[in-house]
């Protein structure tokens, strides 16, 4: 299982990075929207400069051809972009010109397994199930990416599931058992994921002891 990181801010992206633990990131309009300072262009470019796995940067269009058109554009900014379209009868559409094409695709919103399987016989490269917004409404978010999975694995279908919306770091640990293949994780996530109490009464306690042993030298 991979770790990407679910964010557009660069400086989280660089301090995640040096971690050596995340092998992507993936974005979206909304994500793209809270910094400021920086065009679409020059983030994706910077990301993927940063990163060497695959960087997902959302089209914006309704309809396919201007999916296409912008998927076209942006996959010219770096070789490890993927294209974030949404699940949609013309982003379908625009996934199966575009794979036919090489254009690596990451198809969002998914909420169900049935769009799931839409996305990977439309040639998706990767299918993001959005855990925590299904848990919002009253849905078990992480038996739909287990559902994704097992349909993927007896199909002996290509496209990479990415456990989305990710709220806590239980969801990772979740979609870790039920085989996803990547988990998109905020930045404070992340850090979450590293922290532990034991772990720092431990930290505290090695190095206490070691003061004492040069105490007595």
């Amino acid at each position: 299982m991979r770790i990407f990181l679910d964010t557009a801010n660069i400086d989280e992206i660089k301090r995640a990075a040096r971690l050596g633990v995340i092998s992507g990131v993936t974005t979206n309009p909304t994500l793209m929207a809270k910094e400021t300072g920086i065009g679409f262009e020059e983030a994706v470019r910077e990301i993927c400069s940063i990163v060497d796995g695959p960087v997902s940067a959302e089209v914006t269009s309704l309809e396919a051809e201007g999916m296409i058109r912008e998927a076209m554009q942006i996959a010219t900014w770096a070789p490890n972009v993927a294209i974030k379209i949404p699940i949609t009868e013309t982003g379908l559409q625009a996934t199966k010109k575009l794979s036919q094409e090489g254009v690596k695709t990451n198809l969002t919103l998914c909420f169900s397994a049935n769009q799931a399987l839409l996305a990977a016989l439309a040639g998706a490269t990767f299918v993001s199930p959005f855990v925590g917004r299904l848990d919002d409404v009253g849905h078990d978010g992480m038996e739909v990416v287990a559902d994704i999975v097992d349909i993927y694995s007896r199909y002996g279908i290509e496209t990479r599931v990415i456990a989305a919306s990710i709220r806590h770091p239980l969801h990772v640990i979740a979609a870790a058992k039920v085989g996803a293949h990547i988990a998109t994780v905020p930045y404070k996530v992340l850090l979450q994921m590293i922290q532990h109490p034991l772990t720092d009464v431990g930290v505290k306690k090695f190095l206490e002891d070691w003061a004492r042993f040069n105490e007595r030298r």
